[in-house]
């Protein structure tokens, strides 16, 4: 008799461990493949062959929770004069006559409910490939890291960053 309220009870508690623990830890654990972008942005000729460092174009990273995007603005300060003729560069001047933005797809994300922000982690010396892996070396960048709870804790332990809930949750 006791069996006939256990084991489906039981059940039940495995069901919605499942449901709320493994299988977001499961869903989250795969990086994600690339998006597909409004434009093949190439972050390999803007690192590695212009030199240029991620807060460059990502300004609000020291700032602000997001990292940002650059707007079609800032793309042609540089891009007035330079890759004449080249399909993807082109979209950027249509983009910009046309007074459009270019819609990118956001490639690292975390569940809506942590709170992560840039600015410790920067402050702290981390470079953004940590996290991002070398974009540098990329001709598309894509998520390199699980960006789970189980990573970014495991890293706050190494680093002895704080782990208690608050810190991503709040």
């Amino acid at each position: 008799m006791i069996a006939l309220v256990i084991i489906p009870a039981l059940g039940l508690a495995g069901f919605i461990a499942f449901i709320t623990i493994i299988g977001p830890e499961l869903i989250f654990a795969q990086p994600h493949p690339a998006p597909t972008e409004p434009l093949a942005f190439n972050h390999q000729a803007h690192v590695e062959q212009a030199g240029m460092q991620c807060t460059f174009c990502h300004r609000t990273a020291p700032t602000s929770v997001t990292a940002g995007y650059p707007d079609v603005q800032q793309c042609m300060f540089c891009h007035q004069s330079i890759g004449q003729g080249q399909a993807e560069i082109e979209k950027v001047r249509t983009a910009w006559q046309q007074q459009q933005p270019l819609d990118w797809t956001r490639i690292h994300r975390l569940p809506d409910h942590v709170h992560f922000m840039h600015e410790p982690h920067i402050t702290a010396g981390f470079a953004c490939s940590t996290c991002h892996g070398d974009v540098g070396k990329m001709a598309q960048a894509a998520q390199v890291r699980p960006l789970n709870m189980g990573d970014c804790v495991s890293c706050h332990k190494v680093n002895n960053a704080p782990t208690e809930c608050v810190t991503c949750h709040y």
